[in-house]
């Protein structure tokens, strides 16, 4: 019955229905506390392989513009399929957020309603300020998750403007003109992957406290 029960969660949820979704999952003993835990995990985790691959896509970009010797045309279809998996990495990114999001805002709704229905004040005041605690760590996690995310489009667009430029123009002559555009790339990157470790670093840690026992 169990596994009937997540079948059908799984379902709901590729089809967007959270509502429900999360309503099945509560029947399943998957609280929206534990989802979130779980989609703040998923999501360090695609900003991670996020890092990995811009970082990837910097190099090869470098290979390019930078590295004398090998074959042109091999090295430009190597720079388009990083920057293809880099708007592959970012979707994935916002993706991961938006789920987030979504049970977060779920999460923070029903935990207030029932604050309502504590007859023992003293229970009510504990769970009222765990609440406040976790909405304010839950905060600082997204607005750092938000930053990364926004620093992810001006990198694409330059990775973008470059293998659009280098499709028609495959020639040492047009290279060297991008050549100056590394230094440009780079600086992006850097701050993209400083504000992408940050997130992380907010997520292990909300998801460590998420997890905590109360008390």
């Amino acid at each position: 019955m169990r596994r009937l029960i997540l079948a059908c969660c799984t379902l709901l949820s590729l089809g967007g229905c959270q509502g429900a979704y999360y309503s099945m999952m509560e029947k399943a003993g998957v609280h929206k506390r534990d989802i979130l835990a779980e989609r703040v995990g998923a999501a360090r985790d695609s900003q991670l392989e996020a890092k990995e691959q811009f970082k990837d896509a910097l190099e090869r970009y470098r290979s390019v513009v930078q590295v004398q010797d090998g074959d042109l045309e091999e090295r430009y279809t190597a720079l388009d399929r990083e920057y293809r998996a880099s708007e592959a990495s970012a979707k994935a990114v916002r993706q991961r957020i938006a789920a987030v999001e979504d049970v977060a805002e779920a999460l923070f709704e029903e935990w207030e309603g029932e604050l309502d229905q504590y007859s023992n004040p003293t229970l009510r005041r504990a769970s009222a300020k765990e609440l406040e605690r976790t909405r304010k760590q839950y905060t600082t996690l997204l607005a750092r998750m938000q930053a990364a995310e926004k620093r992810i489009e001006p990198v694409l667009g330059v990775l973008r403007d470059q293998v659009l430029f280098l499709k028609h123009n495959l020639n040492a002559r047009a290279i060297g003109a991008l050549q100056g555009e590394y230094r440009s790339l780079q600086g992006n990157v850097d701050q993209l992957l400083r504000d992408m470790q940050r997130s992380i670093d907010e997520a292990d840690s909300f998801v460590r406290r998420l997890q905590a026992p109360l008390g």
